[in-house]
């Protein structure tokens, strides 16, 4: 057997790639397989932060940097104070995350890591996927690239973007509760459209401030970091303070259906696989779920795709995003809803797509409008 052949090779080392990765390698089952992964990146920076909720310890707790109990809402109306326990929100660095993935992958022998880009991915007898430097073949790909259809008819389904820009700042004196996050600030506003500021304090005089946008355009720069400076200016009312870090990032919501992509030999992973919520841009748990569901398939001897996705819960993503698209200024109202006549252990039940009908019924009702009619029989 040829060195360049592989049982498995992954493309793409985030967090998808490497989640996988990690739960191959924890598994006897697949002692014996050679796994490659493929990625011109060295993952060697910091380049985003993770947040998520659960109600357990879990494989990740090492790598938390910080978690809280406490969350609030704020809207122009309303000032929703939450009490999340039995869950706590968590944070984890990117750069913690892959140095933890990349040390424990590095100790296996049957691990290949490549430095190197995928230019070409070719079905055959094997999959053949070429680089600019080689030619590798493996019995199955797991593909994290988004598929260029996307890029060139995303127009035709329901697409806007979650895009942002945050600042880690540090303080001389306390001026965070690190109790609590904020998730969602609706006061600080760029038009009639969708944006709030995040706000999560790593102690009493650091934290990260992030300012999101659900829309279908883009921004500039000095446009995030103005509304940044005008939400520590005007809300936490901060003279003096350094920053220490950025980051930024663009998540696609949309309705695309990137499972279609699926073959026998090729699964899609990852934003490139539609992993991301749909309605809400998280994707580290549900990427953990669907890693788990695709080594249960890969050992029943299905297909790794089969059953990675909930007809119902896309299908209620398609009539938020239809909303935001056509009414893009009814997020605030939308949150609002969703937090003030919902428990939160509801709504992450619901974002986790472990609810009960009844709940989503009540969840549903809650948003009941003629905006949310019209989605509705417009997405059926």
């Amino acid at each position: 057997m040829s060195k360049n052949h592989f049982d498995y090779i992954i493309i793409g080392n985030g967090l998808a790639g490497l989640q996988l990765a990690l739960k191959i390698a924890s598994d006897s089952y697949f002692k014996s397989k050679r796994i490659a992964l493929i990625d011109p990146s060295r993952k060697d920076g910091n380049d985003k932060t993770w947040s998520f909720w659960e109600t357990k310890p879990s494989a990740w707790n090492h790598l938390t940097h910080n978690s809280w109990d406490k969350a609030s809402v704020i809207t122009t109306n309303k000032h929703i104070d939450l009490t999340l326990k039995p869950y706590s929100y968590k944070s984890i660095h990117s750069i913690d995350f892959y140095k933890h993935a990349i040390s424990t992958l590095s100790k296996k022998d049957n691990f290949t890591f490549i430095l190197e880009e995928v230019t070409d991915l070719q079905e055959k007898h094997d999959v053949r996927v070429s680089t600019l430097k080689n030619t590798y073949t493996s019995s199955h790909v797991f593909d994290s690239r988004v598929p260029e259809s996307f890029l060139i008819h995303s127009e035709k389904h329901i697409s806007i973007i979650q895009h942002f820009k945050g600042w880690v700042i540090k303080t001389d004196k306390n001026a965070f509760d690190k109790n609590r996050i904020i998730m969602m600030d609706y006061r600080l506003k760029d038009g009639e459209q969708t944006t709030f500021t995040y706000v999560l304090p790593f102690s009493e005089t650091e934290a990260l401030v992030e300012f999101t946008y659900f829309t279908s355009n883009l921004v500039s720069e000095e446009t995030y970091d103005n509304y940044i400076k005008q939400y520590i200016d005007k809300h936490l009312k901060l003279e003096r303070y350094t920053i220490t870090e950025t980051e930024s990032g663009q998540i696609p919501m949309t309705s695309f259906p990137f499972e279609k992509f699926n073959t026998k030999k090729v699964t899609k992973i990852g934003t490139g696989g539609g992993w991301v919520k749909g309605s809400t841009g998280y994707s580290f748990k549900h990427t953990e779920k669907k890693v788990a569901r695709i080594i249960e398939n890969i050992k029943t001897n299905n297909t790794p795709s089969k059953q990675l996705f909930k007809a119902r819960f896309k299908f209620y993503d398609k009539i938020f995003l239809k909303v935001l698209k056509d009414e893009n200024y009814k997020g605030e109202w939308i949150f609002e809803k969703f937090y003030d006549k919902n428990s939160i252990q509801t709504m992450f039940r619901f974002l986790d797509e472990e609810s009960s009908f009844v709940e989503e019924l009540k969840i549903m009702s809650s948003l009941f409008s003629w905006s949310f009619i019209k989605a509705f029989f417009k997405t059926l």
